[in-house]
């Protein structure tokens, strides 16, 4: 669990993690080829669907590679006589029989792919004429009516899904619906040209990759719909860091394209775990982002399980015995008329009763309900949450502070998310506060972290945190959990400080003065000004003699205004 890990300062652990020059120049490149030429062919489509077209299209292709590059090896074990899987030297036709065993291919966890989706016979078969009788060779021959490529690709995904119990109503099949084949055509030869195999990098991580870097592009491009399926990087990083999922249940009742599993799985990877070590649990309402969900956990060979259906939360939990262990969301902010269905003396309403016209506490306690007894949760809010008295909201927040459940409150800068402008916190509450495997008693404690002045522009519109941010605000809370050290020696942080400004360690006292209000910048305070060494008496001198030079300028614009404007007439 997180509290056994020996804990590397983070900006240390972020240097030895960073992949080396040749792997991030191969990613860069990848990513600005295939979204500036993917973006062209944007405008024969609807922009709601792009999207979906692009990503499935993308996993055809991984799923297609994998399979291809499986194939070859066993087509060279099947040669080779110091192979124990060789054939014979007249095995020619039957070795082309074992190619198409799938036994081979799904204990190496590749997927089978049916020769009508292989990426190969798409790509050929992309620009024939309607009507043309295809061959396809799959164990037996067949013949294939070729209608058009949009549900050629459709009968593609569904021959991989009925092949892969796994993907069972994941994939998108819609291609024909869209009636985009004057497109499509253009799009899988752009794609054929993505190399999913590299000579340090997994075809699995290089398919990650695109697909995360394509749904951030997407978000993007998408504005306030963005927000529905992704959760910005450096903030998931932000939470993940903090929480350590090393081992255990996941859970996300809201996951999106599921952003947090996959920053859960890095985790679990850069400290030398493996993957399996997590149990992944989500839930999704929208059924498009659910399936994305899903082929994002597929690609990456986790298993997960996300319910029978894609359902609402409030009304239709598909998780309703999950005790986890670690719980992240990034909910909608400040949703109204969520309750459809829900009962006011629900279970989950332990602390009080969420008003009808705000899901913000209804998430929260949903989560905390769902926690195990040692287990731990973020959760993304919109600032309103934390002061809020309103509509019962007060109550609800005093009983939680009162059952010594917040655990720390992190302030947030602006302008992070695609989606909203509101400004946002995190809540990380915990179900105890005892000592633990490396972590202190901390009962009737809370930490307070302003992190409003951390990160940069990346753009003209949008802020992110540098690895440096995400390992301030989080070394910070590790420091403050942990049981107290005198020095880094063996990987332990420092002892904790106060910093005004930025943190501070308050009491349960210290916020039943403040109304039970969990604003980071009522207990912080303001930071240190450094003296700057100047006499009170120079300063003075100075800067009234630069007011008066000021006060001067003004006065002489203002009769250069007046004179102008008496030149055309107008007298003030």
């Amino acid at each position: 669990m997180a509290g056994t890990l020996n804990r590397l300062p983070l900006a240390l652990l972020s240097g030895l993690r960073t992949m080396d020059d040749k792997q991030q120049q191969f990613l860069n490149d990848l990513d600005k080829r295939l979204w500036t030429a993917a973006d062209k062919l944007r405008a024969n489509l609807n922009p709601g669907d792009y999207m979906h077209v692009v990503l499935g299209l993308v996993f055809l292709k991984y799923v297609s590679d994998a399979f291809k590059e499986r194939r070859e090896e066993l087509k060279a074990a099947f040669a080779d006589p110091a192979n124990d899987y060789y054939l014979g030297e007249d095995g020619t036709e039957l070795i082309e029989q074992e190619l198409e065993a799938r036994d081979y291919y799904t204990e190496k966890n590749v997927f089978w792919v049916p020769s009508l989706a292989r990426w190969d016979f798409l790509k050929a078969s992309a620009k024939v004429a309607i009507g043309t009788k295809l061959e396809v060779r799959n164990g037996k021959t067949f013949e294939y009516k070729f209608t058009g490529i949009g549900r050629l690709l459709d009968d593609a995904l569904e021959a991989v899904e009925k092949e892969n119990p796994r993907l069972k109503n994941v994939l998108d099949k819609s291609y024909a619906r869209w009636r985009i084949d004057s497109a499509l055509p253009g799009l899988i030869d752009l794609l054929a040209t993505v190399p999913f195999k590299h000579e340090s990098l997994h075809a699995k991580d290089i398919l990650g990759h695109v697909y995360e870097y394509f749904l951030g592009e997407f978000s993007i491009a998408a504005g306030k719909r963005g927000g529905e399926f992704y959760t910005p990087k450096s903030i998931v990083g932000l939470i993940v860091e903090m929480l350590e999922p090393f081992q255990g249940r996941v859970y996300d009742p809201c996951c999106g394209s599921g952003g947090f599993f996959v920053q859960s799985e890095r985790f679990v990877l850069e400290h030398g775990g493996r993957i399996g070590q997590l149990s992944i649990y989500g839930q999704e309402a929208n059924p498009t982002t659910w399936r994305l969900a899903s082929m994002n956990m597929a690609i990456r060979g986790m298993d997960f399980d996300f319910g029978k259906e894609p359902a609402s939360t409030y009304n239709k939990p598909q998780h309703p015995d999950l005790r986890a262990d670690f719980i992240m969301a990034n909910p909608p902010f400040n949703m109204k008329e969520w309750n459809e269905g829900v009962k006011d003396d629900d279970v989950r309403w332990k602390y009080g009763v969420p008003p009808p016209n705000n899901a913000n506490f209804a998430w929260m306690q949903h989560m905390i309900h769902h926690l195990a007894p040692h287990g731990s949760m973020a959760l993304l809010l919109a600032n309103g949450s934390m002061s809020s008295n309103t509509n019962n909201e007060g109550e609800i927040r005093k009983a939680l502070i009162e059952a010594d459940l917040v655990e720390c409150m992190v302030a947030l800068p602006g302008q992070l998310f695609t989606n909203t402008q509101i400004p946002a916190c995190i809540w990380f509450l915990t179900r105890s506060k005892a000592e633990r495997n490396g972590v202190r008693a901390r009962r009737g404690e809370t930490l307070f972290i302003d992190a409003r002045n951390l990160g940069y522009m990346k753009d003209r519109v949008l802020r992110d945190f540098k690895p440096e941010d995400i390992a301030k605000v989080a070394d910070t809370f590790h420091a403050w959990k942990s049981i107290p050290r005198h020095s880094r020696e063996s990987g332990n942080p420092a002892a904790y400080q106060d910093i005004p400004g930025f943190c501070k360690a308050a009491e349960l006292i210290d916020i039943r003065k403040s109304d039970y209000v969990l604003t980071p910048g009522r207990y912080v305070g303001a930071a240190a000004q450094v003296a700057d060494g100047e006499a009170f008496e120079d300063k003075m001198a100075r800067l009234t003699a630069t007011l008066r030079d000021q006060f001067a300028e003004s006065a002489r614009l203002e009769a250069e205004i007046r004179k102008n404007l008496a030149g055309l007439g107008y007298e003030l």
